[in-house]
This record gives structure tokens, C-alpha cells and sequence, in this order.
């Protein structure tokens, strides 16, 4: 039975992947909402096929921390693919700062860069690495929220890895609050698996990281918000 959901799920899943990639054509041309309209109804359409589908329902807890005036960027655990799409539907005006090979992807990669999202190299010391935190600033100042992937990559639901240099940098620089969100996507959907398992899903808003504090203290903070 796992199989026979995982197979369906899987085909219904790549069909709307496909089919927005499709519709967003036309949307390249037009100003960024549309787009961003979009990649929001997908992250919905992952959230309707785990639920209808797999018998997994996805609890949003904390949502209401949403709701503030001051600018934040998200810190979000990292298991699979489920929350880089899920995540347009819960923080719509957002954008990621990735890997550079995903810009290089026919299409996807336009539509990566219309959203705003910023490329790295990582472990380079590039001008373009260089100059990306006046491109956050810019990005933050417009409204939009960043969100970032402290652990680096996917990672297995115990894996308790030591959180990527950067997000420190990061939180340096911008000098604004960090609201991190936890997460249990990988027992549905284990790193690097065709099969989905039935079960539940939360991503759970935790407290805000206020600004200004050193780096190690901000580093253990947001650790034990992403793993306790």
C-alpha cells in the first residue's frame, strides 16, 4: 500500500511541478506577484496531495508570529523537498539563497531568478559571493523575506548537523530578528526516498532570535530551536 500511494503521489506531484513550469511561461514577462501566485498555489497542491493522498496532514503551528511590523529572516530545518515548495505557500513574498548550478536549470533557473532568489558558489570567494549581502538588503528592503537553510542540505529527521558558517554572517549583516522554524517533513519524506510514508507533518514556529547577539550565542540558540 505504501508503494502504490508513493507511485501515485510521485505522478500527481512531477504533473503539477510540470504543469506550473508550463503555466509560468507567459509569467516571466509580467511582474513578479503573478509568479509568486503561482509557486503559492504549488505549495498548496503539496500540501493537498499529502493529505489526500498519503493520509498526512500538514500542521502550521505558531503562524501568527507572522504577523509582525519588524523585518526577520526564517531559519528552517532541512529534510526534503516538500518545504522548499511548501514554504511559497506559507511565507508567499519570500526568497532563498541557493546553490548557483540550480540557476542553470532550462526554466527553473528563470524562475528562480524572477523570484528574486540569490545564487552562491559555495566555499568560493567570488566578487558575485561578495557583493550578495547588499542583494539581501535590497531584497529585505522590498518587503520580501528571506529564507535560508542553515543546516546546508537535507538532512535525516535525527541528524543533529552543525549549522552552515553563513547563517551567522547572515545574521550579522542584516542585523533584523530570526524566526526559526522547526520541522518534521523527513518521516514522511526521508532524504534521497521514492517512498512517502503516511503520518503527519508540522513546521513549528519558534521564538524569535533577537538581533545583536554574538555569533556563538546565536549559533546555540538557533540550534536548540531547530533540534529540541
Amino acid at each position: 500500500m505504501i508503494f502504490i500511494r508513493s507511485l501515485v503521489f510521485n505522478i500527481f506531484l512531477y504533473l503539477g511541478i510540470v504543469s506550473s513550469c508550463l503555466c509560468g511561461l507567459p509569467l516571466l514577462i509580467l511582474p513578479s506577484l503573478y509568479l509568486r501566485k503561482l509557486s503559492s498555489i504549488l505549495g498548496w497542491y503539496f500540501i493537498f496531495l499529502s493529505k489526500y493522498i498519503l493520509n498526512t496532514p500538514v500542521n502550521i503551528l505558531g503562524l501568527e508570529k507572522l504577523k509582525v511590523s519588524q523585518k526577520f529572516f526564517v531559519a528552517s530545518a532541512h529534510q526534503s523537498m516538500f518545504e522548499t515548495f511548501v514554504y511559497n505557500y506559507i511565507i508567499p513574498n519570500n526568497f532563498f539563497i541557493l546553490k548557483k548550478e540550480l540557476m542553470n536549470i532550462p526554466i527553473f533557473g528563470l524562475y528562480l531568478k524572477k523570484l528574486k532568489c540569490i545564487p552562491v558558489e559555495r566555499g568560493k570567494t567570488t566578487k558575485k559571493n561578495l557583493n550578495f549581502s547588499q542583494l539581501l538588503q535590497k531584497n529585505i528592503s522590498e518587503g520580501n523575506t528571506l529564507i535560508i537553510f542553515p543546516q546546508g542540505t537535507r538532512v535525516k529527521i535525527d541528524e543533529k548537523t552543525p549549522l552552515k558558517k553563513g547563517v551567522q554572517r547572515i545574521y550579522q549583516n542584516l542585523k533584523i530578528k530570526c524566526l526559526p522554524i522547526k520541522l518534521d517533513t523527513g518521516k514522511v519524506w526521508p532524504k534521497n526516498s521514492f517512498l512517502k510514508y503516511p503520518g503527519e507533518i508540522n513546521f513549528i514556529f519558534k521564538d524569535y532570535i533577537e538581533p545583536n547577539l554574538s555569533s556563538d550565542e546565536f549559533i546555540k540558540k538557533l540550534e536548540n530551536s531547530l533540534y529540541n
